[in-house]
């Protein structure tokens, strides 16, 4: 008897350490990051549940995608400021879900695609690009709700990097959520300025990268993230690959896998 009370405490021990442990994700040691997802070869929608999934088939290191949010404060993935002919700040999600992506699915909320993101993922971080709004207040209020909401469904793991466009967007950020990695995307920041910022690094269009290459050794110097978007053609993901770059975000994944082999 006294056995049998031994076995079931050790299992009951065993479970509850089961189940309060974190899923473990390591992020694959490359530097390309699917943009919108891995869409373009397969013809699928940009900012697809189907084209993250492809992203994390591919074992990306990262998959990028777009926030918006609604009139009734829905965040949603999604790139245009309108969608299926209708103003995303100025619709309900219930409203703009009436009109389907073109392979079927629903328009995605971002917690259904971050849940979909932790599904069968060991190896791709989700790159959480939060788009700005021109209404006053909206750029906080998407940012605390964002993050309140990775909280919320605890894949802070999964979350490699916040990014946007709005420099008061990943400021905020990294005030509510001082372990967030947050890049910067408008390319008119000098890197001494974003780590005098706090900003975890930079991530910037390949031309303005190319116009002022300085700023790679100066990144590099104060121990800043470089990544660059969209390099799309062979010579622009050699041009990185040929820096270092930490990251890459294309929307032709294949290809840099292809010149990453190459590069090595």
């Amino acid at each position: 008897m006294k056995y049998v009370i031994i076995l079931c405490i050790c299992v009951l021990m065993l479970s509850c350490k089961t189940s309060t442990t974190e899923t473990e994700i390591v992020f694959a040691d490359n530097p390309v990051i699917a943009h919108r997802g891995a869409w373009k070869a397969n013809g699928l929608p940009k900012n697809s549940i189907a084209a993250l999934n492809e992203a994390i088939r591919l074992k990306c290191t990262g998959s990028e995608f777009d926030v918006r949010m609604t009139a009734d404060e829905v965040l949603i993935v999604t790139h245009d400021a309108d969608y299926g002919g209708l103003h995303i700040e100025s619709s309900t999600y219930e409203t703009l879900a009436q009109h389907k992506l073109p392979n079927g699915e629903s328009l995605p909320t971002l917690k259904a695609f971050i849940k979909a993101g932790m599904v069968n993922n060991s190896s791709t971080g989700l790159v959480c690009e939060i788009k700005p709004s021109k209404i006053e207040g909206r750029n906080t209020l998407m940012a605390e709700k964002a993050v309140a909401l990775v909280k919320e469904l605890k894949a802070e793991a999964y979350i490699s990097y916040y990014i946007s466009f709005s420099y008061e967007v990943i400021k905020h950020i990294r005030q509510i959520d001082p372990n967030s990695k947050v890049l910067y995307l408008d390319g008119s920041k000098t890197p001494e300025t974003l780590k005098l910022d706090n900003i975890t690094g930079l991530d910037y269009f390949v031309y303005k990268l190319k116009d002022k290459p300085e700023w790679i050794d100066e990144a590099r110097k104060l121990d800043l993230i470089l990544n660059s978007w969209t390099a799309n053609k062979q010579e622009d993901i050699d041009w990185l690959l040929s820096h270092n770059f930490d990251y890459i975000t294309t929307d032709e994944p294949e290809l840099a896998f292809d010149r990453l082999k190459l590069h090595k």
